[in-house]
């Protein structure tokens, strides 16, 4: 539903998705017998079965994270979900869409996730980290350069010399699967 000016995903904006039932996602991800599922997307909560799904995989046992572009209501994920909502800096052309009402919902254990491309951006987190309602001491604020615009160093040092709350982050998949553009 967002169109980020540096999207890494954008063949999902014309090829359709597909269809599953719960029962054969399950049955698709228990052969790795991993503690934790995480659903993300683009937008995980655009489809109506994402709580279902998250309350399924509870029930199942996981430990599991949404990781949501922060467009949508994310007080529909049952307790005890683990939030990764993200937010769109100025660089992403997709501000104005941010769900700000969904700080409230942030709790013990969620994370926030920005994307940066430049200083602008940062600035831009940084407001945003340090007037935002959520509690900060419980809640992991994450800040990711996008690799390669902004190499990883830079918004380090900016995070050290002005002590924000938060902490650094790569887009590991881009790290790992350098060569990959989908499915990562």
């Amino acid at each position: 539903n967002l169109h980020c000016a540096w999207c890494d995903t954008q063949y999902s904006f014309t090829e359709p998705g597909r269809n599953i039932p719960l029962s054969m996602i399950l049955e698709a991800i228990r052969p790795h017998n991993a503690p934790i599922a995480e659903i993300t997307g683009g937008e995980p909560l655009l489809q109506p079965h994402t709580p279902a799904l998250a309350k399924l995989l509870l029930n199942q046992g996981y430990t599991v994270l949404v990781e949501t572009n922060g467009t949508q209501d994310i007080s529909v994920l049952p307790y005890p979900v683990v939030r990764i909502m993200d937010l769109k800096p100025p660089s992403s052309g997709m501000t104005p869409h941010n769900r700000m009402e969904n700080f409230p919902h942030i709790r013990q254990g969620d994370e926030i996730k920005i994307v940066i491309q430049d200083r602008m951006d940062y600035d831009w987190a940084k407001t945003i980290i340090n007037d935002a309602d959520y509690p900060r001491k419980t809640v992991t604020t994450l800040l990711s350069p996008i690799q390669p615009k902004l190499p990883p160093a830079q918004p380090a040092e900016w995070m050290l010399a002005d002590k924000i709350p938060a902490r650094p982050n790569l887009q590991m998949h881009k790290y790992i699967w350098p060569d990959i553009e989908r499915g990562v």
